[in-house]
């Protein structure tokens, strides 16, 4: 596991050209889109690539983490909705070229196998995106989470939903209590995970993710064992980091060929 710690600015940017250096290589990657505050930055600076550089995302595909259960298809925090608008939409991806578990599915096991099939059927992600929550949790895998599970239905913690409660309109009631999500093993089947973190909030979650046991009771503590995890942090999120000054060291002095 790579850790990088920069101002915030500079971790979107860093992301971005993970991503752009993919689909220079490769321009049918398949990249793996993650919703919350943290990947906005990110998605800010491709459509700024794509928009000025003429960085295109025309025959890449992309799959979404999660989704909410129930909401309507036409509700603004659907996330569907929310990664069109913040990326999708900003850039050449083709029709359809997104796809997401269907949280308006009548039969939920099944849409859930679904999603699997369809990303195997892509040949896995490539790149993977992805913030952690301020208990641990990468995607909508809650404290506790199999750390072998696959996409399912998940409750919401108290927790995540006062979390989530900003994006609408403050109220926690508003906030689905299900979820859609990939699972653990799901996500660690991508073949680079880039974590992003921000905030004095998310320190004691990176501490744990970084430098704590592989441990169900946070999640994110699995991509310990990932062969390609990078973690991206800015100072106030590493501040609960015992190696910080080491990670500081060995960025530094990483050679410029290496990239993430």
């Amino acid at each position: 596991m790579e850790v990088v710690i920069a101002p915030a600015g500079e971790l979107a940017r860093l992301a971005a050209d993970a991503v752009q250096g993919l689909l220079t290589a490769r321009p049918g990657v398949v990249l793996g889109l993650a919703t919350g505050s943290s990947p906005l930055a990110v998605y800010d600076e491709l459509a700024r690539r794509h928009a000025e550089e003429g960085l295109s995302f025309a025959r890449a595909r992309a799959f979404m983490l999660d989704e909410y259960v129930g909401l309507a298809a036409d509700h603004p925090q659907r996330y569907r909705n929310v990664i069109d608008k913040e990326f999708a939409a900003r850039v050449d991806l083709a029709p359809g070229a997104v796809r997401g578990p269907d949280g308006l599915a009548e039969d939920l096991p099944a849409a859930c196998a679904a999603y699997e099939a369809d990303i195997a059927q892509a040949g896995g992600v490539d790149l993977q995106l992805l913030g952690i929550g301020t208990d641990g949790h990468i995607a909508f895998n809650e404290p506790g989470s199999s750390l072998a599970s696959r996409t399912r239905i998940k409750t919401l913690t108290r927790q995540t939903r006062e979390d989530n409660a900003r994006f609408f309109g403050g109220s926690v009631e508003q906030v689905p209590r299900h979820c859609l999500t990939q699972g653990l093993a799901t996500i660690m089947s991508a073949r680079h995970l880039v974590l992003l973190a921000s905030g004095r909030a998310k320190a004691e979650a990176v501490h744990q993710l970084v430098e704590g046991p592989i441990s169900a009771m946070w999640p994110a503590t699995i991509m310990q064992t990932h062969p390609h995890a990078t973690v991206l942090v800015d100072d106030a999120a590493a501040s609960r980091l015992q190696l910080a000054d080491y990670y500081r060291q060995t960025y530094a002095g990483k050679p410029d060929w290496q990239g993430l």
